[in-house]
């Protein structure tokens, strides 16, 4: 018997994708048959191989979305298409060569990002927000902090004033949580790089938008303001949700306990074992196959889409045998992609470097830290792409401000 298609959407992957994962594992295998929203078709690749086989074969299964046979189907209001778009002139929809050429460029981009410079901007925001709350002796980390701490720092990095910060934290979320709100989020988060690109282009200044435009590629405008809202939103919630999974960690499970009082080895140890068990990014879409292919004893139809498990892939069984093990310095997660496609490394350094000193300024600054709330009481954003905390409230002792 056929196993009924998987909605993917839902309270359960609030609540309990693992277990939900395992039973589309059970029930599927290593490919799974799930709707979208408008009960739109598509493959959810759970299989640490086969994540590893479609990610690691751009030509078989593309990034070029024009390839879907659902396009007929999808209405101009679809809440999806921030995440699924039709002929988006994004380095996330290009392929071949003009990829590999705006991939270059991006890296090129970050890569002459000061670390030193990006460490003092997380650090300073990160003193501001705690600056608004340690004399309360309490805060919402995921609200009041997690949420908006990397797109103050990315937003200093790109060039945008100060007071942008907020209206694009809006925008983003909006955007990323694909209901309503997420085209209008799309609208003011595009108007915003648009503006940019014109201040960067009659003022250069020494920041990542003016080093895009000085590159001889040959981008156009739209080119690099879509670049820019991947850059924002790729860079921004996963690493809020990072922060905020993190912290939730270290303050609910015992073998972090020494993260609280000055443990600074756990720190890494903990961002790491988020990124296997509770990674921020959980589900990405997509790639579409260019012929009608197999995939984990799954017949696939040329223009099928399929989205990437990454959480699904983490907790494989065959690769995952204990997985109450703590994963040490085992990166081989699916987390930050695979292939030509995956995040740049100097992106992920960045994010990573945010994250964590977001979490060790927490440390740092407020002493006795806990859980103002049971933790079997916290809930997650309800989205299956990306896995965050609606809130982290939390109670110490009032400290001064800096």
């Amino acid at each position: 018997m056929t196993p009924v298609p998987v909605p993917l959407s839902g309270p359960r992957f609030q609540t309990e994708p693992a277990e939900l994962y395992r039973e589309m594992r059970r029930d599927h295998g290593s490919v799974a048959s799930v709707v979208l929203d408008g009960d739109i078709p598509a493959w959810l690749v759970l299989g640490y191989r086969e994540l590893h086989q479609v990610t690691g074969d751009p030509v078989l299964f593309s990034r070029d979305s024009d390839l879907w046979n659902q396009w007929d189907r999808i209405p101009d209001d679809w809440p999806l298409l921030p995440m699924i778009g039709r002929k988006q002139p994004s380095i996330l929809y290009t392929v071949g060569e003009r990829h590999r050429e705006r991939a270059a460029m991006i890296s090129e981009a970050l890569e002459a990002v000061d670390p030193f410079e990006l460490r003092s901007h997380a650090e300073r925001f990160a003193d501001e927000l705690i600056d608004a709350a340690c004399a309360k002796g309490e805060i919402d980390l995921v609200g009041d902090y997690a949420a908006l701490l990397p797109v103050r720092v990315l937003a200093t990095l790109y060039g945008f004033s100060e007071e942008q910060g907020p209206g694009l934290v809006t925008a983003l979320n909006d955007m990323i949580n694909g209901r309503a709100g997420a085209l209008a989020g799309q609208q003011h988060l595009a108007g915003s790089m648009a503006g940019l690109l014109a201040d960067r282009k009659a003022d250069p200044a020494n920041d990542v938008v003016s080093r895009m435009l000085a590159d001889t590629s040959g981008f156009t405008d739209e080119e690099i303001i879509q670049d820019l809202m991947v850059m924002m939103a790729a860079g921004h919630q996963p690493t809020a949700d990072w922060i905020g999974n993190s912290l939730r960690l270290m303050l609910t499970d015992e073998r972090f306990a020494a993260s609280l009082f000055g443990g600074r080895n756990s720190v890494a140890e903990a961002m790491n074992e988020v990124l296997w068990e509770d990674t921020p990014t959980q589900n990405v879409a997509g790639r579409w196959a260019s012929r009608d292919t197999q995939l984990g004893g799954h017949r696939v139809r040329a223009g099928d889409l399929l989205l990437l498990g990454l959480q699904g892939a983490n907790s494989d069984p065959q690769v995952r045998t204990d997985g109450s093990a703590l994963t040490g310095g085992n990166n081989a997660h699916f987390s930050f992609g695979h292939g030509e496609h995956r995040c740049p490394f100097p992106a992920q350094e960045v994010a990573e470097v945010i994250a964590r000193t977001g979490i060790e300024v927490v440390l740092d600054r407020l002493p006795d830290i806990d859980l103002a709330v049971p933790a079997a009481s916290l809930t997650r954003r309800p989205s299956p792409w990306l896995r965050g905390l609606t809130e982290l409230p939390v109670r110490f002792t009032p400290v001064p401000a800096l």
